[in-house]
């Protein structure tokens, strides 16, 4: 799979990774046989991070079960937030993420939808000078947002930043995954679907036979490869509950990129899709 190098410690990272929002969020163990294979799956395709928060329900607590029972466990790039006002309900609520997700380490803790994200800025900056917790990262899911991240990261020194982009939803592209390059930020990419509502409009329609250029398979391979493309992008997270899905997911980080022009020209496809 590709890497691409986190700017402020020049480690890589593969260009896929895996979000956890609903499909991780189970109670009942019967589902955990189906979601390891997801994360083996992941693993065997060379995806590593894996992304989750408190306000995902149970999703924390199912990974730490699920990782728990994989040889390879602690190859994974563990991901977390913290999504709570305060900074001693801060520090408590992410020592139970940690907690719940088996980590006596967390590689990035992300404050989640910019919430009291000063406050918790401090205690990360602390933790990550201990050892704690490796990066410091920020995030949210609306183009509204995308200002403020940006001011943020102009404030204070973030390593990670996770926002919402698109092939047919491409705000970030105007100013904020400009401003992460310059400022050497990775990115975490979510929504990379919107939500599955661009499979919608992919429904009754054949895949380009250009897509066999770049080997694209699929509409899902369709979406990533169009994401990763471009270079200020770090990882992107889609989420997903089943392993085939999963592992044909990983596949979009092999081989070769889109150009900037065959990057317009999938985009001018899929908004003539949206016009029919």
């Amino acid at each position: 799979m590709i890497q691409r190098i986190i700017p402020s410690s020049g480690e890589s990272l593969p260009v896929i990774g895996m979000g956890t929002w609903q499909t991780f969020d189970v109670g009942d163990q019967t589902a955990h046989p189906e979601l390891t294979k997801v994360l083996q799956a992941m693993y065997e395709g060379g995806g590593r991070l894996i992304d989750s928060s408190p306000m995902y329900g149970r999703s924390e607590r199912t990974i730490g079960d699920i990782s728990s029972m994989i040889d390879d466990r602690d190859d994974f790039f563990y991901a977390t937030k913290v999504w709570i006002t305060g900074e001693e309900q801060g520090i408590a609520q992410m020592h139970t993420s940690m907690r719940l997700m088996q980590r006596s380490m967390m590689d990035l803790i992300q404050i989640h939808n910019l919430l009291d994200w000063e406050t918790h800025y401090a205690t990360l900056e602390k933790w990550k000078a201990e050892g704690i917790i490796r990066y410091i990262g920020i995030t949210h899911y609306e183009d509204s947002h995308h200002e403020i991240l940006e001011a943020a990261l102009r404030k204070k020194k973030f390593d990670f930043v996770q926002f919402n982009y698109s092939i047919l939803s491409r705000n970030a592209e105007k100013r904020l995954l400009p401003a992460c390059a310059d400022l050497g930020v990775a990115t975490i990419i979510n929504r990379p679907f919107g939500e599955g509502k661009l499979f919608a409009k992919v429904k009754d329609q054949t895949l380009p036979i250009t897509a066999s250029i770049f080997e694209i398979e699929n509409w899902s391979q369709w979406f990533l490869k169009f994401i990763i493309s471009h270079p200020a992008v770090t990882c992107v997270i889609p989420a997903t509950a089943n392993p085939l899905h999963a592992a044909m997911n990983m596949r979009a980080g092999d081989g070769d990129l889109p150009d900037k022009y065959f990057r317009e020209e999938m985009a001018a496809i899929m908004e003539a899709f949206e016009m029919q």
